[in-house]
């Protein structure tokens, strides 16, 4: 129905219709996303960032084929032309290559003008050195001819008077896979080509010899596979290489060995060199500083052209291209960036450099403008650059101005570079975090590009302005690749003091209030841990030592009763034979199964003291009585009876998986040789104590009878007593019962292996591992991990004054105020009679219970067991749905939770339990149950009784709950968790509550005729602030004004009405009215009662207690008389009653037409 009008249009909303600022200021209960949203995880992406194959390059073979002096037949070269090889001059008759700066970690073999057999030597000992490891071969062919078309490049021979050809065949042959091969010569195209056209043919011969053994191909060794193999070549097959005088020969090398160098060089050459005065190659020959010192300016720019080149092909290539080119192999990821520069050089001059697997083309990508600016024009004054500065800029401008869907940044590489730098790390993980926060997708991205190793090595640093932002991007990370846990744990292990001392430090600075005694057990009752309800638990730790002793197994059991128990009283648990069952309900935890507090009621154990069976079973396991495992077991019994579905299911299945392992248990077992095992005899021979549902002497049950709980307890999930065992036919005359535990020696350590288990026993632990595996799944780490998943620092959508939500919001507080205004101005004009019958229908049930939404109209019907919702406007029933409550409990009690804005409504029935549902007279969904708990423990459901009544606050979220107790328990809906349990001091039952959160009071009628008020302020000795005691009967509404200086007015079952001032000692004033009253209301806004009787009609008296009217017949030609009166209730704002009686009839009665 709210669907409708939330479609409606604000049209005919004057401005006096402004909404009423307490609609906005009001908080919301239950409307958190843990009660919206379903308890589940996020599907998670498939993470293709982890190398699992990571790979290093450990050895490079330098063959150089140059004999200087001599250039080949082939080529005919220019004049002047390129003579530098290796930087050096061609008046060296042996060049000796220098070192690659970017391969410092390889070992190094050349082979300077070799012979095939060289070759062949060189290639086979470093790929037997290097096993499993990358080799890299690179060959310099610029003093010989070209490549040939049939796959071979040339060598020479022992007296250099012949060039010898190598088929690229054999290279493959000796070199092995994995593999690195760059060819620097003319046509180097026509290599890769071959290559190629030769790994097919091996992959051809290994299929052959794997299909058919007997095959020739199959006797011989099988040719390695290239697949892992990467080439890099200078040129396309019909290219020659740039005979450039001012550049190097081998320029593609340079370009692969010192990428600094040669593209300054390439830079000074450029014509817009010439707006930068005072460039020269002399002044590149003098930049100061060493490349692996980012301090220096030629290390700076080596580390602007590491990020843009990795920015380059991160934008460029696919992410698994990526990840195997630059994430796998660092020496390959440096030949490729290097490479990216080759590209954008030799196309310069007309020559296109070739690459296996072949990368798209880069040398036009417009990073590469940013390594234009950065270089001489800065070097110059040999200050810092701004490249780092303005690429953080650029990803700041396209964070705060970027759509939803859009590119990823392409300067997140550089982002990650910029955490190596103290001066903008500070920055750059603020942006990164703020990235991040964009979804998981952000995450996946940054973890492609190499975030990991850099967040990790930052954890160590000492630096406190970090800490907020690492933890944050961790936490984003977890989320999204729960792998890296084990990562994280490993480095928490490493640096545990570290991580203690910060962590201690953080709690110490954190704490800013007196901290509570600490918590103290004795017998069996179980002391809070805090002296206030919303006092943190963590900040109950004030120093390292409670930490340590908090995880010490001697404290296990104090610490579980501590940190996560608080004494409630409660009913027994009886372990009788046969029998297991709780006598009372009992009360557990408020909220869904994602609830962080815990409340939860223990019975007490006087009775299991008691229990014959109970002893067997002490004696058996010795568990004491105050042990944290019946203390479990008691928590389990509680939560199987829980009012939420989800939870009970969830205990229930627990139980059932103990039951289980307690019948494989009870089985005879085949014991070993008692010559065998240490252990001694027991002192009494006997067989008490051996199965756990014997008792006194009977002899012990069969199977059937452990496994009860198995088959019954599961069939009723919202049973309140759980059935008992029913006894089964006993054992073979004679048979030994001897449990598994009974074949562990008495002497045996705490982490020795027990006795050795028999197939029967593997068998059945694996049927209770399959059994119990599903059981404890409630998906609620996975929804919490989900929050760090999401955007956390994006504006909420209900905060966003153009959101959806917002306008919605925005008119349903319209309406609110209108309503209000409306229903004010016909209480104005005087009421002098309410019998309009504006609706009337049958109700499904008899109505028992019925309530008024303040602001739309839908009026809730509560029979029994079921909740039936109407529009009583238009006549037509909305809903109407189970309320999930045992049979043998009714609903005495219901609420509208958030009824200004997205209403829930709250029931309450006859044995304690809370329910809160939503979606309830929707068309479009189904009604659903937010939440339930057990409100009162210690109610026994009766026909005769008060049941439960409550009463709501919605300006603090406070929820007050009495009935058939001698207590008024509080609760905050906020917290979820109970605050306040105030003893009412009387003996009978609890029959009205009405509280005023201004002046913190409640007022309680009782079934002994008194009127009580409560300060909720004071203390527990001192609340109960005055006590009415004129009345003489069952009290049926008792009223509390909500104004600073309202009345309290009640009604009794006899008729009188009494009118009381909180501050006097008796009433101010006296009414009678009709007696024999079955149920009444007061009205909130105007000054009406109104009252049914068991003889059959309604009777509404004004605040001077005269009669208005009486209502007895329904409207219509064949009116009949109205049934004995079950309910009835005034509509918050307007003056409008509704009344339910004994015949299932419900009816709406209001003031006369003309007067609405």
């Amino acid at each position: 129905m709210e669907s409708e009008m939330l479609q409606s249009p604000l049209l005919g909303l004057g401005e006096e219709d402004e909404a009423d600022l307490t609609d906005w200021n009001l908080p919301l209960a239950f409307m958190k996303k843990r009660h919206c949203e379903k308890i589940e995880g996020s599907k998670s992406l498939a993470q293709s960032w982890r190398m699992k194959d990571r790979m290093k390059t450990v050895s490079v073979a330098l063959v150089l084929c140059l004999n200087v002096g001599v250039d080949p037949p082939d080529v005919v070269k220019t004049t002047p032309c390129a003579r530098l090889e290796c930087w050096i001059g061609e008046y060296l008759p042996h060049p000796l290559p220098r070192r690659p700066s970017g391969w410092l970690w390889a070992r190094y073999k050349q082979s300077l003008d070799p012979t095939v057999d060289e070759v062949k030597k060189l290639c086979t000992s470093l790929r037997r050195n290097a096993k499993e490891e990358r080799v890299l071969f690179h060959y310099n062919g610029h003093g010989v001819p070209r490549p040939t078309v049939n796959g071979e490049v040339w060598v020479f021979n022992k007296n250099y008077t012949q060039y010898i050809p190598l088929s690229i065949y054999d290279l493959q042959t000796w070199m092995g896979s994995p593999s690195i091969f760059v060819y620097d010569c003319s046509n180097a195209g026509l290599i890769v080509k071959s290559f190629k056209q030769f790994a097919l043919q091996r992959e051809q011969e290994l299929e052959v010899a794997a299909i058919n053994p007997n095959h020739p191909l199959a006797q011989m060794p099988l040719p390695p596979s290239m697949k892992n193999c990467i080439q890099l070549a200078a040129c396309e097959a019909t290219e020659l290489l740039p005979m450039i005088p001012d550049l190097p020969a081998d320029l593609f090398t340079s370009c692969l060995t010192t990428p600094i160098k040669i593209a300054l060089r390439w830079f000074c050459m450029q014509k817009c060199v010439s707006l930068v005065p005072g460039v020269t190659l002399d002044l590149i020959e003098k930049i100061p500083g060493r490349l692996n010192d980012r301090r220096t300016p030629l290390g700076e720019l080596n580390w602007i052209f590491t990020a843009i080149t990795d920015t380059i092909a991160w934008n460029v290539l696919p992410r698994d291209l990526f990840q195997k080119l630059f994430r796998q192999d660092l020496l390959v990821a440096s030949l490729f960036r290097n490479f990216l520069l080759a590209e954008r050089i030799m196309r310069s001059y007309n020559c296109t450099p070739v690459s296996s697997p072949r990368l798209p083309p880069t040398y036009m990508h417009a990073m590469w403008q940013g390594w234009a600016r950065p270089g001489p024009p800065s070097l110059l004054a040999l200050q810092h650059s701004p490249f780092f500065a303005e690429q953080l800029t650029a990803f700041q401008v396209w964070l705060t101005m970027g759509v939803e869907n859009r590119n990823p940044p392409e300067q997140l590489p550089i982002v990650l570079q910029v955490l190596l730098s103290q001066v903008h790390r500070l920055r750059a993980l603020d942006l990164l975090g703020r990235f991040l926060d964009l979804g998981p997708w952000a995450v996946s991205l940054a973890l492609s590009v190499g975030i990991f190793p850099y967040v990790l090595k930052l954890l160590q640093s000492s630096a406190r302005e970090l800490r907020p932002l690492l933890v944050f991007i961790w936490a984003k990370i977890l989320a999204v690749d729960s792998e890296l846990v084990v990562a994280l744990s490993h480095l928490v292990v490493q640096y545990e003091s570290n991580f203690c001392t910060v962590a201690l430090q953080f709690i110490e600075e954190e704490k800013n209030y007196p901290l509570p005694s600490p918590a103290t057990t004795e017998g069996g009752s179980l002391t809070p841990v805090r002296d206030s309800p919303c006092t943190p638990r963590l900040r109950s730790v004030s120093s390292y030592g409670n930490i340590r002793a908090v995880a010490t197994a001697r404290s296990l059991n104090k610490s579980l009763q501590n940190l996560s128990l608080t004494e409630e009283s409660g009913g027994a648990v009886a372990f009788s034979p046969g029998n297991l069952s709780t006598s009372s309900s009992a009360s557990s935890t408020l909220g869904s199964p994602e609830n962080e507090e815990h409340i939860l009621s223990f019975e007490t154990i006087d009775k299991m003291r008691r229990a014959s069976s109970y002893s067997s079973l002490n004696s058996l396991i010795g568990v004491s009585f105050n042990s944290v495992y019946t203390q479990i077991w008691r928590v389990l019994l509680h939560l199987a009876a829980d009012p939420y579905p989800e939870v009970s299911d969830v205990a229930m299945k627990v139980l059932n998986s103990i039951a289980y392992k307690a019948t494989v248990n009870a089985r005879p077992q085949r014991v070993l040789d008692t010559s065998s095992l240490t252990q001694s005899a027991p002192a009494s021979p006997t067989n008490k104590g051996v199965h756990i549902h014997q008792a006194g002497g009977s002899p012990p049950a069969s199977s059937t009878s452990s496994s009860s709980l198995t088959n019954d307890v599961a069939k009723q999930p919202v049973s309140r007593d759980l059935p008992s065992g029913r006894p089964g036919t006993t054992g073979p005359a004679g048979a030994q019962y001897t449990p598994h535990s009974h074949q562990f020696p008495r002497t045996r350590k705490m982490f020795d292996k027990g006795p050795e288990q028999t197939a029967d026993d593997a068998d059945d632990a694996a049927g209770h591992k399959s059994f119990i595996s599903a059981t404890v799944q409630t998906g609620f780490c996975d929804w919490s991990a989900r929050y760090f998943a999401q955007p956390v620092m994006k504006i909420p959508e209900e905060h966003d004054l153009e959101s959806q939500i917002r306008k919605e919001r925005e008119w349903r507080f319209l309406r609110n105020s209108r309503v209000r205004r409306q229903a004010q101005q016909v209480i104005q004009k005087g009421i002098t009679r309410l019998d309009d019958q504006i609706f009337l229908n049958r109700n499904p049930g008899v109505p028992s219970v019925v309530k008024f939404h303040p602001f739309t109209p839908c009026i809730a019907v509560a029979d029994k067991d079921s909740i039936c919702f109407w529009d009583w406007e238009k006549g037509e029933k909305l809903d109407y749905f189970h309320n999930g409550n045992p049979r043998y409990t009714r609903v005495t009690a219901m609420e509208y939770l958030n009824g200004q804005d997205c209403s829930l409504l709250l029931t309450a029935t006859d044995d304690g339990a809370i329910r809160v549902w939503k979606n309830f007279a929707d068309l479009e969904k189904n009604p659903e149950m937010v939440t339930a708990w057990q409100g009162l423990s210690d109610m026994l459901p009766t026909t005769r009784g008060a049941g439960m009544v409550v009463d709501w606050e919605q300006e603090t979220g406070l929820l007050m709950s009495s009935g058939d107790v001698r207590i008024v328990r509080i609760w905050d809906t906020d917290r979820e968790m109970k605050v306040q349990d105030i003893p009412t001091g009387a003996d009978s039952c609890v029959t009205s509550l009405s509280c005023d959160s201004h002046r913190s009071l409640i007022v309680a009628g009782l079934g002994d005729g008194s009127i009580r008020v409560y300060d909720r302020r004071m203390a527990l000795s001192e609340c109960r602030v005055m006590t009415y005691r004129e009345h003489t009967a069952w009290v049926v509404k008792a009223s509390l004004q909500k104004r600073p200086d309202g009345h309290i007015v009640s009604v009794s079952v006899n008729g009188d009405v009494r009118i009381f001032d909180p501050r006097m000692p008796e009433s101010v004033n006296v009414l009678q009215i009709v007696k024999g009253l079955t149920a009444l209301d007061i009205h909130p806004q105007a000054d009406l009662i109104a009252c049914g009787s068991v003889n059959q009609f309604t009777a509404i008296y004004n605040g001077g207690g005269e009669l208005i009217n009486n209502i007895k017949y329904y409207d219509g030609f064949m009116g009949q008389r109205v049934g004995a009166i079950s309910c009835l209730a005034f509509h918050p704002h307007w003056p409008h009653l509704a009344v339910g009686s004994n015949d299932y009839y419900i009816s709406v009665y209001s003031v006369e037409k003309r007067v609405r």
